[in-house]
């Protein structure tokens, strides 16, 4: 007989898929809790679980977000125009 999942396990695969569905997903601990309807512990666990696994990111403001959408960005200055002004 397979074993089955725990609760955890569950809430895990749904905040993944959460995050995978919804490239740019940006919550704070307090979003998380309401979205998933997690106590503090529990969001505090799951969030560090993830970011452990390189999974998710915080933010400098707290915030969560998935991991491969943590490259920033970088601006290139554009040559300026050779074009003569009429």
């Amino acid at each position: 007989m397979p074993a089955r999942n725990s609760p955890t396990d569950e809430v895990l695969r749904r905040v993944q898929g959460e995050f995978l569905e919804m490239p740019g997903l940006r919550l704070t601990e307090p979003q998380a809790r309401r979205l998933w309807n997690l106590d503090q512990q529990s969001c505090e666990s799951l969030l560090g679980a993830l970011v452990e696994d390189n999974f998710l990111f915080r933010t400098r403001d707290g915030a969560f977000m998935r991991a491969d959408h943590a490259t920033p960005v970088k601006a290139t200055l554009r040559p300026p125009s050779t074009r003569a002004i009429a």
